[in-house]
């Protein structure tokens, strides 16, 4: 005989030669006779090794202190105990002690990944991802939803979540801001055919995120292609030193160009532009040499032009000292004064007066 203490936190379920007998409460009791007793806590779901939950619930007083919860295929259930989120419960039967706690069962359907509105977010940090697929789209995007490789819906910015089921969920996303595409280094021939390798710029941002999807093969390539095309075409009807002179003009051509094809191509060509245009090595050592010749020639004009003005302003001052004595005195002193500057000692004798004896030592003496 043995005996066996049953606490009150514990249930016990007796058999006897295997049979299930009874519930026993809280208490003492014996083993002997083929009589068993197996105990359970209470705490946790109801789970007996000796007999099915089915046979458990079918005694009377067994059900009337528990709570039963059965998920079907294509659900899960949150349980709640005493008001707050214990977890999920995935296909089967459930049975928990009332005695104990209180358990609220909520039911969801997941035969869809659409998540009903009135599951909260909160759940989904409190269960393993192995139930569900986590999307966040930025606020500079929108995402492409795609349940089994079907485009479903256009996702705004924000944290979305669905139900892992059978059906693939796949995701693209799509920059919604302003996006810079360069055409780098294209090869062109002038109207006086010569090779050119010009560089352009163009923004855009998508004004259809769906139809650009299902309607064009890789718009990029095709931006890319109307650009080249629209260069080639006008670089093929100017000459180099015409195009050279202007490329303001070439980058309207092409920004027009690129314009009529938006609604083509689903986006926006807010501005664009020639970033580059490299010239063939010979064709531009010809140039650096016709700029150094044009500068030299503007600098021998400046040069010139210099020394006319510098002659007509002698040849004016020379025709007022003519015309007027005193001037002439005052020129004279003045140059008189820079000499004097510059010389050692000065020696005058006592006749005449001082400026004519300092004029008379810079005269040119006669050699005769």
């Amino acid at each position: 005989m043995n005996r066996v203490i049953i606490n009150e936190n514990q249930k016990g379920f007796l058999y006897k030669n295997g049979k299930y007998i009874k519930l026993l409460d809280a208490g003492k009791y014996y083993q002997f006779g083929g009589r068993e007793i197996e105990i359970v806590n209470m705490e946790f779901p109801l789970d007996c090794d000796r007999c099915s939950l089915e046979t458990l619930i079918s005694d009377k007083d067994v059900a009337q202190q528990i709570q039963v919860i059965e998920v079907s295929d294509e659900q899960i259930a949150l349980h709640y105990v005493n008001g707050k989120f214990d977890g999920v419960l995935i296909r089967g039967k459930y049975a928990f002690w009332s005695a104990v706690d209180a358990h609220e069962f909520r039911l969801v359907d997941i035969s869809t990944p659409i998540v009903d509105e009135s599951v909260p977010d909160y759940i989904f940090s409190k269960i393993s991802n192995i139930y569900f697929t986590k999307i966040e789209v930025a606020e500079y995007q929108k995402a492409r939803l795609y349940f089994n490789r079907k485009l479903e819906k256009i996702l705004d910015a924000g944290t979305y979540y669905f139900w892992k089921t059978g059906v693939k969920i796949d995701v693209d996303f799509v920059d919604t801001r302003l996006t810079k595409m360069d055409i780098i280094g294209q090869e062109i021939l002038t109207q006086d055919k010569v090779s050119l390798r010009i560089s352009f710029v163009c923004n855009y941002r998508v004004t259809d995120y769906v139809k650009i999807l299902t309607e064009i093969d890789d718009f990029e390539e095709q931006m890319h292609v109307a650009a080249q095309l629209a260069l080639r075409e006008y670089v093929g009807k100017y000459k180099l030193d015409e195009i050279l002179e202007d490329k303001e003009r070439m980058s309207r051509f092409v920004f027009e160009k690129l314009k009529s094809k938006e609604q083509d191509l689903y986006v926006e060509i807010t501005d664009a532009g020639v970033k580059d245009i490299i010239l063939p090595g010979e064709i531009r050592e010809i140039m650096n040499t016709v700029l150094v010749a044009e500068k030299r020639a503007q600098a021998n004009v400046i040069t010139r032009r210099e020394e006319v003005a510098s002659t007509r302003s002698l040849l004016n001052t020379a025709r007022l000292m003519d015309e007027n004595q005193t001037l002439y005195k005052l020129k004279e002193l003045e140059y008189i004064e820079r000499i004097c500057e510059n010389a050692g000692n000065i020696t005058l004798n006592g006749n005449g007066d001082i400026l004519s004896q300092l004029a008379a030592l810079f005269q040119p003496k006669d050699k005769t």
